[in-house]
């Protein structure tokens, strides 16, 4: 039995004014249209919400704000630490822990590749020194190694607290890997690869379109976790038509994840959300953005979500 719950997994991006200041106005209705929606499993600070960008002051004001937004009995609100070092991850974990939250997202510090015995020593040290919280390792290649299935399968025996993966790459054999291998974690799969992953056991879903088409998402998700075969692989079909339409256009451009999740934010409902991102990076523009909210409007006008009342 998997070390935590089988559940649907978003990220909440940080709203950036022309200053480059938190629009805490904004930010708060993000959050609130996400629990509207339907969504109890939410984080901050991956990639999407520019982790690996925000400095102390910011990560402070922004951690203390998703706390105040993220209080209730069925919400389980997730912290993201991107660091180069075990004393970086530590240090901003600490003033979250201090905040009240307990359920980190972590990866692997990325300056230099970690042998197998550095991978268990930060594992070690960081979830060690947090042994009442729980850990999502985001295993991603922005960290120069990626974790398979024979990793977590010493990692699982050795940390108690860790609970969870997030996956996105790997494919189908990368997948098999990770859930044959390690079925105590809870392994959080994007659209790509979860169909699969439900073939062969328990695992969850990372749903980096579910701002946008939140109920196709609830749909898809319950496909999965009852083995709708059928459906499943026809609904991946629709995602792969949908990636291509809106976000082939723009791929070209080698954004970073927030910009995307950004423009997704728009197009789900949140005309708020600007698409700026912190320096250096390049976000879409508003033109960019117009293109895609006509072609989602026209071709996909069954996936717009309904509008809500916050």
């Amino acid at each position: 039995m998997a070390r935590y719950p089988q559940s649907v997994l978003i990220s909440c991006e940080v709203p950036w004014d022309e200053n480059y200041k938190l629009m805490e106005g904004v930010f708060r209705k993000e959050i609130r249209l996400m629990l509207k929606y339907g969504f109890q499993h939410l984080y901050i600070f991956g990639t999407a919400g520019e982790g690996y960008a925000v400095d102390t002051p910011r990560f402070r004001e922004i951690v203390q704000l998703f706390w105040e937004e993220t209080r209730g009995e069925h919400i389980h609100p997730m912290v993201g630490i991107i660091g180069l070092s075990t004393a970086n991850v530590i240090e901003r974990m600490s003033f979250a822990y201090e905040v009240g939250f307990k359920v980190f997202q972590i990866s692997l510090p990325s300056w230099g590749v970690l042998n197998d015995t550095e991978m268990m020593t930060f594992f070690k040290d960081v979830c060690g020194t947090f042994q009442d919280c729980q850990f999502l390792h985001y295993n991603l290649v922005r960290t120069k190694r990626v974790l398979n299935g024979t990793d977590y399968r010493r990692l699982v025996d050795a940390i108690p607290n860790l609970v969870a993966t997030k996956n996105t790459g790997g494919g189908m054999p990368g997948t098999a890997d990770l859930i044959l291998n390690s079925p105590e974690l809870q392994h959080f799969l994007g659209e790509e690869n979860f169909p699969y992953g439900c073939m062969l056991g328990e695992c969850s879903l990372l749903a980096t379109k579910g701002p946008t088409a939140p109920h196709k998402t609830f749909e898809f998700f319950e496909a999965g976790v009852t083995r709708q075969i059928e459906k499943l692989y026809r609904m991946h079909a629709d995602y792969q038509r949908f990636s291509m339409d809106i976000i082939g256009p723009l791929r070209g451009q080698g954004a970073m994840d927030g910009a995307y999740d950004k423009l997704g934010k728009r197009l789900g409902g949140l005309e708020e959300m600007p698409l700026r991102l912190l320096s250096p990076y390049q976000s879409f523009t508003e033109e960019q953005y117009q293109h895609a909210k006509r072609t989602f409007h026209e071709k996909y006008p069954d996936w717009v979500p309904a509008k809500v009342n916050l």
